[in-house]
C-alpha cells in the first residue's frame, strides 16, 4: 500500500494535469447545445513524433427512448498533429454504414488506438450499438429502435494510415443479461504479448456503468472476459458509474524512483443514471448522471492488475466549473520530451462538451513527484 503522502501526490498530479480552469478547447462539438460533444478515445504519439486523437461525434438524442429523439454518435474520426501546436487536423472518419457488418448501426460510441512501436501495426478498437435484438428471455425490456453495444477491431498494417475497414471484426461481446452491452475500450500492456482490454458494460437495465476486462494473447484474434468489474463502484459519488478510461504510467522519479511500477487510472463516476432533483435547503454539488459523468482518480500496482485503488472516495476530483460540472473520458500520455498531453470531455456554459486539453512539463511533474 502506497503511503499517504504518495497518494497526496498523485492527486496533486491528477488535479494539475485535468486542470478544469487551463484547459483549451481543440475539437469542438458539432454544435454548441446540451446533447453534442466530440471525445471518447485516446491518444498516441507515433515514432515520427506526430501525436494522434480519436473519438466520436455525437449529436443530441435520448438512448432511454431510441433513435427518434436524436441522431446521436453518428462519426468515428481521428485527428492528427504534425506540430508542438495545439491544432489537429481531421485525417480518418468513418460513418455508422461504414461500421456496418452483417446488421446496421444504431450508434457510434467510444474507441482507442493501440500501437505497437516494434512492428508499427495499429489497432483501432471501437464500440458501436447494432441492430440487433437482445436475448430472448431479456426481449420484453428492449426499447423500439435500440440495439446491443458490442466492441470491434480494425487493424492496420503499417500506422494509423494503413487502417483498413474490411479487417473490420467483433472481439468482444455479450449474451449476459448483467453485463449485456459492451462499449469503450481502453487497450493497454503489461507484456509484449497480451492485451489487457478494459471496457465498460451495462445490464440489460442501464441501471449501473461497470469496468470490465478481458485479455488475449498474441496470434488469439478474440478476447477472453476474466472480470466484470475490476473497479467497484463507491458509496457516494460513483454509485451508479466506474468507467475506467485511461491507464497512466507514474514516472520513476523523486520519491517514485525506487518503487515497483504503478500506474494511475482515470476513471469517470455518476450518483445516478437519471437526473435527480437536488433537496434547495442542502449543499447543492455536481452528482453526474448518465452523459454527464464527473472525473475520478485511481492508482494499482502494474505486478497486481486488475487491483486498482480508487483515491477519489467522497467526491470527484474533475468537476467542470460550466454547466452540469460534466468532466469525463480523461485520456493521457507521456510524449517524448517528457511532458505530459490529456484530453478530456468538459462541459461548457452552453452544455456542450468539447474535446479540451492541457499538458503539464517535465520540470512540473518532477516538482509534483519529488
Amino acid at each position: 500500500m502506497l503511503e499517504k503522502g504518495k497518494i497526496d501526490q498523485l492527486r496533486e498530479l491528477g488535479l494539475r494535469l485535468i486542470d478544469q480552469h487551463k484547459a483549451r478547447i481543440i475539437i469542438p462539438a458539432l454544435e454548441q447545445n446540451p446533447g453534442y460533444w466530440f471525445g471518447g478515445g485516446n491518444i498516441i504519439q507515433e515514432k515520427s513524433g506526430r501525436i494522434l486523437i480519436c473519438g466520436r461525434y455525437r449529436n443530441a438524442g435520448d438512448s432511454t427512448t431510441g433513435t427518434g429523439a436524436g441522431e446521436r454518435g453518428l462519426e468515428f474520426a481521428i485527428f492528427a498533429n504534425d506540430n508542438s501546436e495545439i491544432e489537429f487536423n481531421k485525417i480518418i472518419s468513418y460513418s455508422k454504414s461504414d461500421l456496418a457488418q452483417s446488421s446496421g448501426i444504431v450508434s457510434i460510441e467510444g474507441g482507442c488506438l493501440m500501437q505497437n512501436t516494434k512492428t508499427n501495426k495499429v489497432d483501432l478498437y471501437i464500440s458501436t450499438e447494432k441492430k440487433i435484438a437482445y436475448p430472448k428471455s431479456l426481449i420484453n425490456f428492449q426499447k423500439p429502435g435500440t440495439g446491443v453495444w458490442s466492441i470491434d477491431k480494425i487493424t492496420g498494417s503499417n500506422g494509423v494510415d494503413t487502417l483498413d475497414l474490411n479487417s473490420i471484426s467483433t472481439v468482444l461481446e455479450s449474451q449476459d443479461a448483467n453485463a449485456l452491452h459492451i462499449k469503450d475500450p481502453v487497450a493497454t500492456s503489461f507484456t509484449s504479448n497480451k492485451t489487457e482490454l478494459i471496457y465498460c458494460n451495462h445490464p440489460f437495465s442501464w441501471s449501473s456503468s461497470n469496468s470490465g476486462l478481458a485479455r488475449n494473447v498474441e496470434g488469439n484474434p478474440l478476447f477472453t472476459k476474466t472480470s466484470g468489474s475490476i473497479l467497484p463502484r463507491g458509496n457516494s459519488w460513483d454509485v451508479a458509474c466506474a468507467r475506467i478510461t485511461e491507464r497512466l504510467l507514474v514516472p520513476k522519479i523523486g520519491s517514485f524512483q525506487n518503487l515497483p511500477d504503478l500506474s494511475l487510472y482515470f476513471y469517470d463516476g455518476a450518483e445516478c443514471l437519471r437526473s435527480l432533483e437536488q433537496n434547495p435547503s442542502a449543499a447543492k454539488r455536481p452528482r453526474g448522471y448518465s452523459c454527464e459523468e464527473l472525473g475520478g482518480l485511481a492508482w494499482g500496482w502494474d505486478q497486481e492488475f486488475p487491483k486498482i485503488t480508487p483515491i477519489s472516495i467522497e467526491f470527484p476530483l474533475f468537476i467542470s466549473p460550466h454547466a452540469t460540472g460534466c468532466s469525463r473520458y480523461a485520456s493521457a500520455i507521456h510524449l517524448e520530451n517528457g511532458d505530459i498531453f490529456a484530453t478530456w470531455q468538459q462541459a461548457q456554459p452552453d452544455g456542450s462538451q468539447p474535446l479540451v486539453c492541457n499538458k503539464i512539463n517535465i520540470q512540473e511533474t518532477k516538482r509534483i513527484l519529488s
